[in-house]
């Protein structure tokens, strides 16, 4: 099981804007610059049930996908391994259920493409947990088992309650890597814990985590019901590093961090200006959605088909390919709301773009460090970003320092 979905999605998926420092929190790279005329807006408007994010979900639901001014064309919803589970659409094609319960104590995605009558398209991406047994609990994690990743990739698990005894629960979890090397565990309130060494992991690690929760009491009455090993392996050592002063990224790759490739980039503007420090990617989507409304901008924007979108914070901070820019943008200024752009080509389907490029050559778990003169520093919970405490901060957070 695991939170953040570190998968390649290759539908049409709705996340938030991009969130960057400064006087805003979200934003799609729109602003500033020479813009391509707007990309056609279907009419058709999806919703979902339950809400996304939603915790602690029956599993006899209620999980409904509904569109109004168009037809279904498509509705997946898979667990954390991939796996998917039946549903139908109805025969208006107005609406889709699932043919029964939903096992407990899962985390889902749930993605659903619908189109109007002119052929364009809408789609909605969302994620939800259901409940663990009553008195228990689980942990989401990520990266998912028999995964390949970055070398920043930290260990995170959710939890499916608050935990009260975090040093129980902390030393029901052990992580080995291949070759060894030291890791410490930092607890983000009381449902969320992360691992990891030092520094970053070296490439071809092997990671074991071992998971020994079940019959340990997280909390009065509420007990662990996990038993079980998750494997990921590290991949290739790749570091980007962004430069928003020169409007560069430049991508180090191998053995002593030869540059393999630098390419030009516009990030926030001095309004929306992008987080500085150490993110890593969780989640990429070949094309993706960005809506203003999904991060209280009103309608300043709707873009249904970002392209080579790489997420770096939770809050919505993106590494994504831009089309309706004037690419003279790239390389010379900074316009987006938070956001870091590269050039595209509409549609996500090109590998020989700049963003198409960096898409094809980025592992979840790959390291992005920005640099610039102005901005803040991302918040270490936000998204798997850990690696901005120093490691004596790190460690204090443990509960069996």
């Amino acid at each position: 099981m695991r939170r953040w979905v570190a998968a390649v999605v290759c539908c049409l998926a709705v996340v938030s804007g991009c969130g960057g420092s400064g006087g805003g929190s979200a934003g799609d790279g729109v602003g500033g610059g020479v813009h391509m005329p707007p990309p056609a807006v279907s009419r058709a408007v999806l919703a979902v049930v339950p809400a996304d994010g939603a915790q602690d979900v029956p599993s006899e639901g209620p999980v409904r996908v509904s569109v109004t001014q168009g037809r279904l064309v498509s509705v997946r919803l898979a667990d954390a391994k991939g796996v998917e589970l039946p549903g139908v659409i109805g025969a208006d094609g107005a609406s889709w259920a699932p043919e029964g319960a939903l096992p407990l104590g899962t985390a889902f995605t749930l993605d659903s493409v619908a189109e109007d009558d002119q052929g364009q398209r809408a789609a909605l991406h969302s994620e939800f947990s259901t409940a663990a047994r009553a008195h228990t609990f689980v942990a989401f994690f990520t990266p998912e088992d028999g995964s390949t990743v970055g070398v920043g990739m930290p260990v995170s698990l959710r939890f499916s309650r608050p935990i009260a005894d975090r040093a129980a629960v902390e030393r029901a979890v052990q992580v080995t890597a291949d070759p060894p090397v030291p890791v410490a565990a930092h607890w983000f309130g009381n449902q969320r814990l992360d691992v990891r060494p030092r520094q970053y992991w070296a490439a071809g690690t092997r990671v074991t985590v071992a998971l020994r929760l079940k019959d340990v009491q997280g909390a009065p009455g509420e007990l662990g019901s996990q038993n079980r090993d998750v494997h990921f392996t590290v991949g290739r050592a790749q570091v980007s590093t962004v430069d928003l002063d020169a409007h560069t990224l430049t991508v180090r790759s191998g053995p002593g961090g030869k540059v393999v490739r630098v390419l030009k980039v516009s990030g926030g503007s001095p309004e929306h200006s992008t987080y500085r420090g150490v993110m890593v990617v969780s989640e990429k989507y070949k094309l993706t959605r960005m809506n203003s409304q999904t991060v209280g901008m009103g309608d300043e924007y709707d873009i249904k088909d970002v392209p080579h979108a790489m997420r770096l914070t939770a809050s919505g901070t993106f590494l994504h390919g831009n089309y309706w820019t004037d690419p003279g943008v790239f390389g010379t200024a900074n316009t987006s709301h938070g956001c870091i752009g590269l050039a595209d080509a509409k549609g996500g389907a090109g590998k020989d773009t700049p963003a198409g490029w960096l898409f094809e050559h980025t592992l979840p778990g790959d390291v992005v460090e920005v640099r610039a003169s102005a901005g803040d520093v991302v918040p270490p919970s936000n998204g798997l970003n850990g690696w901005n405490l120093p490691w004596d901060q790190w460690v204090a957070g443990s509960a069996l320092r």
